[in-house]
């Protein structure tokens, strides 16, 4: 293993620990809201029974503020568990076009069976992930909150227009 690999190995475990943006209650996850803004979607992998429900808010102040917050509950591996806060953490501050960019270049990482290189500018510490994309059973671990966010993200700019 290079040590590119173990530093990137070591990054997953630690996000899958410490779990940034793990603080949404069960009570929370069970209620959809309903404030402008936000959205919130839950998503299952049948397969290994990995789940997270996953709420994002804007900032005040209609369809073109920032991410305010990203926040989740879940369970499953620690891929899954290092990607929904990876993901948390690089959603925070960026515009929605940022968070939808982001999520179509970790889509197209996660699709490419390990023959592209991340992007780290534009993925940051997502790209740590890249090394999943050769296991296409682990593909839908590491994609699980990136799609929860992308629907998420879709609610919360329609129900802020």
């Amino acid at each position: 293993m290079s040590s590119l690999d173990a530093m990137y190995q070591q990054l997953i475990l630690e996000h899958a620990k410490a779990r940034s943006g793990a603080d949404l209650s069960p009570d929370e996850a069970a209620a959809m809201p309903e404030q402008a803004g936000v959205g919130q979607c839950h998503q299952l992998n049948p397969v290994c029974g990995d789940e997270i429900t996953l709420r994002l808010e804007l900032e005040p102040g209609g369809s073109e503020s920032n991410i305010k917050a990203v926040r989740w509950q879940g369970e499953g591996c620690a891929i899954s568990m290092a990607s929904a806060s990876i993901l948390s953490e690089l959603s925070e501050g960026a515009s929605p076009a940022e968070l939808d960019e982001m999520i179509g270049h970790f889509r197209e990482l996660m699709r490419s069976r390990g023959r592209l290189e991340p992007d780290e500018e534009i993925l940051g510490d997502a790209a740590a992930l890249a090394g999943v994309a050769k296991y296409p059973a682990r593909v839908k671990c590491a994609m699980l909150a990136w799609v929860a966010a992308e629907d998420a993200l879709r609610q919360a700019v329609s129900a802020s227009s």
